[in-house]
């Protein structure tokens, strides 16, 4: 059952020391995809409300002669909280499942945040630290079997190709190295209007990102993917050219801009994690007058600070079809 937003297994990697968040200053708006040469261990202030993978498990080596189906798996977010609430809204979690015709074993692959969705989306203001701390690490969880009721009953359980064990054990091994280098979880796609062909000045990278990442590499590999529609749950940010801001030291460092730095919390103050609903609300009318009627969105991308002069209709969730790969004509920007 998914835990999170995009959610429960392939454990989180081993513990290492932080990356480092020092960068060149961009001249462009991020790219996406930025690698890094390891995965940080987290931080014991972040802390889930539901355990990441809880029943995680390493990826099995498979018999190179096995067949193995391979599943699209979607869901709507939260179900285990609310039900198909989420679901009318086609506010999905994906995920991948595959069966082993030698062992008849399930597994299911989903890729989600390790401290759920709103504390990858904004960060805590900790009194005593002067810049905004993030929780927004997101990471592979594989574990055995397949629930089959909680992704048919109100989501999508359907087969979209089968490959041999050869082909899962490379995939296999591609996923730890996607793991280990692709660690911080974006919620927002940043695009200049909703037009076809707009500028895209931000992507995401979340579960459906990793669904069709793996999708792509099982092309690559040779998969024969079925003729069948598939759609995904996408929230869109609408903005005009971003502002390059700077980083953590360069804004709220010793030397950093003050000014800058206090608008910035400011802007982050009523997005605060774990609000209670009355909380929450209470505080929707000071983000309705940042957002919408001063047009302002301070954008944390990448270890950076990017300024977004929001423009209508200022942000939009879609459930948009995004075709399946195949091995001669494969999507570009995953």
């Amino acid at each position: 059952m998914t835990n999170s937003p995009c959610s429960p297994g392939l454990p989180v990697l081993g513990p290492r020391s932080l990356v480092s968040r020092e960068s060149p200053a961009p001249s462009t708006p991020g790219k996406p995809g930025r690698r890094f040469s390891f995965r940080p261990a987290p931080d014991p202030y972040c802390q889930a409300k539901y355990t990441f993978c809880p029943t995680g498990s390493p990826i099995p080596d498979m018999k190179g002669d096995d067949v193995i189906e391979v599943f699209r798996l979607q869901a709507p977010v939260w179900e285990f909280k609310y039900g198909d609430l989420l679901g009318h809204l086609k506010i999905m979690h994906d995920a991948i499942g595959f069966r082993s015709a030698l062992t008849g074993k399930n597994y299911t692959m989903e890729w989600y945040e390790l401290f759920q969705l709103g504390n990858c989306t904004f960060p805590h203001l900790r009194p005593e630290m002067n810049a905004p701390f993030w929780c927004n690490q997101g990471a592979a969880c594989f574990f055995e079997g397949i629930d089959d009721n909680h992704w048919k009953e109100n989501g999508t359980l359907v087969q979209v190709a089968t490959i041999s064990g050869n082909t899962f054990n490379k995939m296999a091994k591609w996923v730890k190295q996607d793991n280990e280098t692709g660690i911080y979880y974006e919620t927002w796609t940043v695009l200049a209007s909703p037009e076809k062909g707009a500028e895209t000045w931000f992507e995401s990278y979340d579960c459906s990102k990793f669904v069709l990442r793996t999708y792509k590499k099982l092309a690559e590999l040779g998969a024969e993917f079925k003729k069948i529609e598939t759609k995904y749950t996408r929230i869109f940010l609408y903005s005009g050219e971003p502002t390059y801001l700077g980083n953590e030291t360069s804004v709220f460092g010793p030397t950093g801009n003050k000014t800058l730095a206090s608008a910035i919390k400011r802007f982050y103050y009523p997005f605060k994690p774990h609000l209670s609903t009355k909380e929450f609300l209470l505080n929707l009318l000071q983000i309705f007058d940042a957002v919408i009627i001063h047009r302002h969105f301070y954008l944390f991308y990448n270890f950076e600070y990017w300024f977004l002069p929001m423009k209508f209709p200022f942000i939009k969730i879609t459930y948009e079809e995004i075709p399946l790969y195949n091995r001669n004509k494969t999507l570009p920007g995953l």
